[in-house]
Formats: C-alpha cells, structure tokens, sequence
C-alpha cells in the first residue's frame, strides 16, 4: 500500500479525531428516550477515544520533525553524515528533508574542500622561503611559519606571544619596503611586507618578509653573464682582424725580398688597424654613456614641436607626421629627444634597402609611433640587451638607451612587426601631463 503524503496524515488525522464526537451526536440523534446516564457514558467513550486518536496524531506529526532536528543538530555539532531515509520531495515534509538533505551535502563538500584548502595552505606556508608572521589585535605574535623562525633564529613555540616591536619587523612606514637588515638568522636586502586580515571580526596584522639576496646576487650574476659575453664578441670582433693583419705585416716584413707595393700593403694595414682600434673606443665610449645616463629632470614639454624638429634631423627616408594640434608630457626634453632619434635611426636604417617610407603619428594617450617599411624583426629576444647589434657599424646602445629613457619617466617602449605590410612599428608611451591655459 502507498504511504500517504505528510499533508494527507494531517488531514486524516485530524477528522479521526473528531469521529466518536461526530458518532455519539448520531447515536443522540437516532435514539431517542436515552436517560442522563446514557448520554453520560456516551460522551465520555467518546471523548476517551478522541483523547487516543489526538495522542496518536500528535507522535505521527511529531516523529518527523525529531528527525529532521536529528539531522539539523547533527549538522551544527558538525556532523554532516547523518540524512533522513528516502524523502519524497512531493511530500510537504519530505520536501523539508530533501532539503535539509541537500543542505548537509553542501555542508559536507563545503568543509571538505575548506580542509583540503587549510591543507594546501599549510604546506605552502611551511614550505614557503618566505618568512610569514601574523600578529594579534594587541601585537603579539600567534602564527609563525618554519621560515619566519629560521630569520629569527628561533623555535616557533618560543616566539608565539612576543610583541611585534621585540621581534624587530616593524621598523618601516609604509606597507612595503626594501631594507638592508641583520637578523638572529640571516643578514642582507629584505622586502617587508605589511597586511592586515580580520578574524572574528578583529583586525590582525599579517607581516611577510622576503629574503632578496640570493635573487638579486642571481640577477647579478646573470647580468654580468651577458655583459661579458657582449663584451667579448665586440672586443673579439675588433681584435681578431688586428691581429691577422699585424700578422700578415709582420710576415711580409720578415721577408728577404720585400714585394714592391709593400707601402701599400702596410699603409692598407695600418688604416685597418686604426679604424678597428676606433670601432672598439666608439663602443667603450658607447658603453660609458649608458652607464652614466643620469635621472630625468621633468618639465612640461611640448611633444608636437619636439617630434617636428626630431623628423627634420633624418633626411635618409620620406618621413610623414600625423600629430594632433598639441601634446604635452612631463618629461626631460633632452633624454626624450634622444630616444627618439635613436628610435627614427633605426627606423631610417631600416628603410635603407627597401627605399620604404617612415610615418610617425601621435595620439592624446601619450603614445608616439614610428612605423618604417622595412623588412621587419627577424627576432625579438635580443632587441634590449646592450651592445647587441645587427648592424656592421653599430653599437647597439640606441634601443637600450631609449628604454631606459622611457622607464626613468614611467614609460615604456616596444617593437612590434607590422601586420598591414612589411615593416616594424616602435611605441614609446610617456605619462600625461596637463594641457596650459
């Protein structure tokens, strides 16, 4: 037999209930001459009875509503295993338990995945090379990683409860900071970090210390690395054919008949050797400048003037201007200048061969391009690094130069190929400064 649904029971109920009352009233009406007796006991069968079907009624409506409270404080005491069995979700009720069902396994996968997470989470911070502390309303110390005791030469147990000023991580305003100190543990450059978290609704601070010292020397490395090996090849490439012709001249003097155009071969030697010695002071002076490339001095400069007279110093390509009628910036005017003419140099060299055109255009995001139509970048990675150069007479300090131009005001260049037609594009972003009365 199909059970009945919740609301059906209530129903069903509630009119048992109210049988013996409705049958004694029928027995009153269709019996007639009945003494008070009677009448007495018959009212009290039937309120006898009605007492056992209202009891009986109230433990149906109640066993529900202890289950689903079984399954409810289970839940808050953190248990969420616990479900009611096979709930009809068209039943009134059992659509209650379906519910509280469907809230336990949220529940459930929820602090699963919180478990997982704090799991992870641990693992990170006691694997981390960075040194985390997280300080209390009050200062004091209640979470240190295995890094951040390391730094401090000391347990984590021994340091919980210190006061961020006794543990020296404090010395510094703002929320980040570079600074050279000596540890318990460890010496050198750290970046001290400052956050702050709520729990319980209280605001902690959380104090993050990275060690910059083994990044930094590796940086260093890497960059004396490539410096060395730049200036090798531009060295070797100077020496080497100094060296064949000293050689050959050497040679040609050691001989017993001297050939006849011997002042020619030693004049011819001789100028070689002088405009090598000249190539390699012109990159050792190249070498100097970019060392000694000064901070910025910004003033409010106008862009379009300086651009105009830029485009008139290149006179080896057909060179096209779309500015708008003013651009100003907050720049040096000097360095500015000078990157972009390292900028339309290479633009020029490489319109050389092809014969191609240069435009330059600006727009009021502060963003000037020079687009050239040359045969394009056959590579990128090496666009930036000093002395790096394609060309026989370069340096290969001019797009170096104007990067660091550009990032001393807080901008940036890029070279890009052209997708229109064949050619390169190079960007140079400046920040915005006010537009004069």
């Amino acid at each position: 037999m199909k059970r009945r649904r919740y609301q059906t029971r209530l129903l069903f109920d509630a009119m048992l209930v109210s049988a013996p009352g409705l049958a004694a009233l029928l027995v009153v009406v269709l019996v007639r001459g009945l003494g008070a007796l009677a009448l007495l006991m018959l009212g009290m069968a039937a309120a006898a009875v009605s007492v056992l079907l209202a009891l009986r009624a109230q433990r149906r409506a109640i066993r529900p509503l202890q289950t689903a409270s079984n399954v409810v404080a289970a839940m808050r005491s953190g248990d969420t295993s616990q479900r009611s069995v096979s709930p009809d979700p068209t039943d009134a009720f059992g659509n209650v338990l379906f519910e509280i069902n469907e809230l336990a396994d949220m529940l459930r996968s929820q602090r699963l995945h919180g478990a997982e997470t704090d799991a992870l989470l641990a693992k990170i911070v006691a694997t981390t090379d960075i040194a985390l502390f997280a300080f209390d309303r009050a200062d004091r110390l209640k979470l240190v990683n295995p890094a951040g005791a390391r730094l401090l030469g000391a347990s984590a147990t021994d340091l919980l409860g210190h006061k961020l000023q006794q543990l020296q991580v404090d010395s510094f305003k703002d929320s980040t900071a570079i600074v050279t100190r000596e540890f318990p543990g460890r010496s050198g450059r750290f970046e001290l970090r400052q956050r702050s978290f709520r729990e319980g609704g209280l605001e902690h601070r959380l104090v993050s210390i990275t060690d910059l010292s083994l990044a930094l020397r590796e940086e260093e490395r890497i960059a004396w690395h490539r410096l060395i090996r730049v200036l090798g090849h531009e060295v070797n490439n100077s020496l080497a054919p100094m060296k064949s012709v000293a050689a050959t001249l050497r040679d040609l003097l050691g001989r017993e008949s001297r050939p006849l155009d011997l002042d020619t071969e030693l004049d011819h030697g001789l100028r070689l050797i002088g405009e090598r010695a000249d190539a390699l002071a012109r990159f050792m002076l190249a070498y100097t400048s970019v060392a000694r490339l000064p901070a910025p001095r910004k003033r409010e400069t106008d862009l379009v003037s300086l651009l105009r007279r830029v485009a008139a110093l290149e006179q080896r390509a057909r060179i096209t201007l779309e500015l708008p009628r003013q651009l100003y910036a907050m720049v040096d005017a000097d360095q500015i200048e000078q990157a972009l003419i390292n900028l339309l140099r290479n633009a020029a060299d490489a319109c050389t061969d092809t014969g191609g055109a240069i435009l330059v255009r600006a727009d009021e995001t502060i963003a000037v391009q020079i687009l050239d139509e040359g045969h394009g970048l056959a590579a990128v990675d090496n666009l930036f690094v000093p002395f790096f150069t394609t060309k026989p007479q370069g340096c290969g300090i001019g797009l170096f130069v104007a990067r660091q131009v550009a990032e001393g005001h807080g901008g940036s260049v890029a070279l890009t190929n052209r997708t229109d037609r064949s050619g390169c594009i190079a960007s140079l972003r400046l920040p915005r400064a006010r537009v004069p009365a």
